[in-house]
């Protein structure tokens, strides 16, 4: 089969590689008919994830017909559509009760992370039953690969993890896929405000489209001062930090107001600075999350009604074959205008 095989730090491939098989009784493969490109691969291709090792088929997200079940699966078998979750789950150990499948003791993120992911024609999901949801007949796919991971993780590592209230002034530091998820969900608890920054003036019009009050563009370095004039100097009560860059977990430390939440999403591959010298005696509340993807069944209903249409976060689509191609359009976001591109696989 075909896959994107990372090689090391900058170095990628499409190649030819193995059919994966069942392993386990509770093991399901899935033939992958849609997935997608993630920030977090580019991280890893630019080595900040070192639990990513080289010859590793990357991608964690995607949609599929079941190929094959263990013997232990129940609830699925060869020929259903599924939507493939980001986060493998047992369902017993005891993060999974703790409702933190993220730090499954068999699982978490492992998908293009420690086992081979969904960037290739099929791939197996270990813990079937507790790891895949079906498909509902007649969904938009694209909506569907969008519940994978981008959806879950804006909505329960920035708006839940913020803390996210009706009247609520909303900052969104980062206005690529996850941060504009963020600013989707967000919109469930009717804030008063939501403030989208980021560098790319594109991104800023979408974020517009989707519901942002404001939008700063913050090229020339004045961000800080912008949203403060927009808050009559006193912050905002929730900044989402959705990049993962030191610059901008600075600047929502810069912009939040006394009592806040300040909700990271964004994967840091360097350290951070935290002024706890401004911060100390502010009542700030900092969280941090991997997504755990729990929210997925609630999700999935909100979109089937209509309520909210991830879909329109996609702007490319490509062939599993043209994947290289894919990549540069991804990793070259502003010059090409893109957001999340769709990979199919007929």
């Amino acid at each position: 089969m075909q896959a994107l095989v990372y090689r090391g730090p900058g170095q990628k491939a499409l190649e030819e590689m193995p059919k994966p098989v069942v392993r386990l009784p509770t093991d399901a493969v899935v033939r992958v008919t849609r997935t997608t490109i993630c920030g977090t691969d580019l991280h890893i291709m630019k080595g900040d994830l070192p639990t990513v090792a080289a010859g590793r088929i990357l991608g964690h997200e995607g949609i599929g017909t079941i190929d094959a079940v263990g013997a232990g699966v129940t609830r699925f078998h060869p020929g259903d559509r599924v939507l493939i979750s980001c986060i493998t789950a047992c369902g017993k150990c005891e993060y999974c009760r703790r409702a933190m499948p993220s730090h499954c003791t068999d699982g978490g993120w492992i998908l293009g992370n420690t086992i081979d992911g969904t960037q290739a024609e099929f791939v197996r999901i270990p813990h079937a039953d507790t790891s895949l949801y079906p498909l509902p007949p007649g969904a938009d796919e694209d909506a569907m690969v969008m519940l994978s991971d981008i959806l879950p993780t804006g909505y329960e590592c920035g708006v839940l993890n913020g803390h996210v209230q009706p009247g609520d002034t909303v900052a969104i530091v980062g206005a690529g896929p996850v941060g504009l998820a963020a600013l989707l969900t967000a919109q469930f608890y009717t804030p008063a405000r939501i403030i989208v920054i980021d560098l790319d003036d594109n991104r800023l019009r979408v974020a517009q489209q989707f519901g942002a009050t404001e939008v700063v563009n913050s090229t020339d370095g004045h961000a800080v001062e912008r949203v403060m004039r927009l808050t009559a100097g006193q912050g905002v009560d929730v900044a989402i930090e959705a990049v993962g860059l030191a610059g901008t977990f600075a600047l929502c430390q810069d912009i939040i107001g006394v009592g806040g939440h300040l909700a990271n999403i964004g994967v840091h591959g360097t350290s951070v600075t935290l002024h706890l010298e401004k911060l100390w005696s502010q009542n700030i509340t900092i969280t941090t999350r991997l997504v755990d993807a729990v929210t997925t069944p609630l999700l999935l209903k909100t979109v089937l009604a209509g309520k909210i249409a991830p879909q329109k976060l996609v702007t490319h689509h490509f062939k599993l074959a043209d994947i290289l191609q894919a990549y540069d359009t991804f990793g070259n976001a502003g010059r090409e205008q893109a957001l999340k591109v769709i990979l199919t696989n007929p």
